[in-house]
């Protein structure tokens, strides 16, 4: 009982915090299922969001993953549309860098689902204020290891890594 409880000081995971609602590295694996969704399927990320986050089929979703088994917040809603939609609105730019990046790569030999979350936290570096740069480069190698692999977890670090590198000071510096 006494490991649990300092097991707690990291929040996140003690039972009487996660019931105040979704974490945001819960949000940003549901945005990136919302971002990867779209890679399919072309759909607008208004429709996408509308329907994946609609009060009827969201608890459904909870059978997939744990990542649907707490609604998200408005904070998090707010994070999710922003993200999805940004993305979806600059989707070449942010490919570009990825081609800038990936050096030695064609980036149609890039998995469909690396591509994604490489768009999720280049996007979050650039324009989301509240998320610095090492915590979006982090959260992408540990989702890449999660929904991928390791080799994918360290690709995606090289890239997101000589990214923030070749950023103005302010956002480079926020990475360290």
């Amino acid at each position: 009982r006494e490991g649990q409880r300092r097991g707690c000081e990291r929040l996140r995971h003690c039972p009487q915090v996660r019931d105040l609602g979704m974490t945001r590295g819960n949000a940003r694996e549901l945005a990136l299922h919302l971002i990867y969704g779209r890679a399919f399927t072309g759909e607008e990320p208004e429709s996408v969001i509308a329907t994946r986050l609609d009060k009827e089929y969201y608890p459904k979703l909870s059978q997939e993953t744990d990542v649907y088994a707490e609604r998200p917040s408005r904070a998090q809603l707010r994070y999710i549309d922003t993200v999805v939609t940004g993305v979806a609105n600059r989707e070449e730019e942010l490919d570009e860098q990825i081609r800038k990046f990936s050096i030695g790569w064609d980036i149609s030999r890039i998995s469909r689902l690396a591509r994604c979350i490489l768009r999720l936290a280049m996007f979050e570096i650039l324009y989301v204020e509240d998320v610095p740069a090492g915590v979006a480069v982090s959260e992408a190698v540990r989702i890449a290891k999660k929904y991928h692999d390791d080799d994918t977890g360290a690709f995606v670090n090289g890239i997101l890594g000589s990214f923030v590198r070749s950023l103005p000071a302010p956002e480079a510096e926020e990475a360290k």
